[in-house]
């Protein structure tokens, strides 16, 4: 017997979670059963009818394929509209979703970290609390593309070639694996040794 697996979910993009838990209705008695909006169907209202885009540029804002976004905002208006309807309360939380957030690198110890308050300014490691800190965007390169590869044991140098990462290359004097010279393990390493 074959057995056929749904593809698992693409995990959505979301700018942040609402500031609250929901909503309720006015001068009804408490209920205990709420309407649960997922946080990706709270994001496709917000994007479509707070926001004002259109469904092509809110799908690529989530990451993902406009028809899914269709069925995802499709959902989120039943929902709310099941909510108001029958009077019933609207609860957020859970769903498939990742949370749009700055990430950083620390020159000194090198950790890689993320910082959730952006209204509010990153100016040290959260780990060793050094101020060499370096924000990614999509225009940073992790990698450099030229440099140096050296050695963690013997500290050798040697010039990087292009299209080998370092860590294929072998030391001749040790037989140690490279690393890319100023690559934040190179710091760990050298720690370590």
């Amino acid at each position: 017997m074959l057995i056929i697996m749904p593809r698992p979910k693409r995990i959505r993009k979301m700018t942040n979670p609402p500031h609250f838990k929901g909503f309720r209705p006015i001068a009804l008695p408490e209920e205990n059963d709420p309407i649960v909006l997922n946080y990706e169907e709270y994001e496709s209202i917000r994007l479509s009818d707070f926001e004002l885009h259109g469904h092509l540029e809110a799908s690529k804002i989530m990451e993902v394929s406009r028809p899914t976004y269709s069925r995802i905002y499709e959902s989120a208006r039943r929902k709310v509209a099941e909510a108001f309807v029958l009077g019933k309360s609207i609860l957020f939380e859970g769903g498939k979703v990742f949370f749009d957030t700055e990430w950083y690198s620390c020159k000194s110890c090198g950790c890689y970290f993320n910082h959730p308050a952006k209204e509010q300014r990153m100016d040290n490691c959260p780990l060793c609390g050094s101020s060499d800190i370096v924000q990614y965007s999509e225009n940073t390169q992790l990698r450099p593309t030229e440099g140096s590869c050296v050695c963690p044991k013997c500290g050798l140098k040697k010039v990087h070639s292009p299209g080998i990462p370092c860590r294929n290359e072998i030391c001749p004097d040790c037989n140690s694996p490279m690393i890319m010279e100023g690559a934040p393990h190179q710091h760990r390493n050298l720690n370590c040794n």
